[in-house]
């Protein structure tokens, strides 16, 4: 008899634990929204000087 209250002593327990499924989480409280980088308008500029690095050509790697 004693072995009985002992499991059911446990089995209330994980009840008490575990006897109900956690509160529900919004879809809003899981997503941040933000930007993937601050817009850099200098980003896009064209740059005559720095485009040759912009480019990979086997002839200038080759240094033809």
């Amino acid at each position: 008899m004693e072995s009985r209250n002992t499991t059911d002593g446990a089995a209330a327990a994980r009840r008490a634990r575990f006897g109900r499924l956690p509160e529900r989480v919004r879809h809003e409280d899981m997503v941040e929204e933000r930007a993937a980088t601050p817009h850099d308008p200098t980003r896009y500029a064209h740059d005559p000087e720095g485009s040759w690095r912009s480019f990979a050509c086997l002839a200038a790697d080759l240094g033809l």
